[in-house]
């Protein structure tokens, strides 16, 4: 199933909407400055597992790393998505320890 990403800044959250325009998921974010913190993640029952979280995540860090953002994962689902695309961690601010 394909997914159409938008960041929506007034409403500090991505929005991931099928072909037909429904919304499939968001992921919301706070941004400070140069830093972006991802919050949370949450797909619509009808839509999960078919992608558009990752979609979501994608979109947020490519968005992230083009703008030079600094990102802190708070949501557990885009760590653990982090956790097998590590082409971003040069821009993932992280503890000296990680918490599984």
């Amino acid at each position: 199933m394909d997914f159409t990403v938008t960041d929506v800044p007034d409403k500090e959250r991505f929005e991931a909407r099928t072909e037909a325009g429904d919304l499939a998921g968001v992921l919301t974010y706070q941004l400070t400055g140069a830093i972006v913190a991802y919050t949370h993640t949450k797909v619509e029952p009808e839509y999960e597992g078919h992608g558009a979280g990752s979609a979501l995540v994608e979109a947020a860090m490519d968005d992230a790393k083009a703008k030079g953002r600094l990102v802190v994962p708070i949501c557990p689902f885009v760590s653990k998505w982090l956790e097998s695309h590590t082409e971003y961690e040069p821009i993932v601010a992280r503890s000296t320890k990680r918490v599984k």
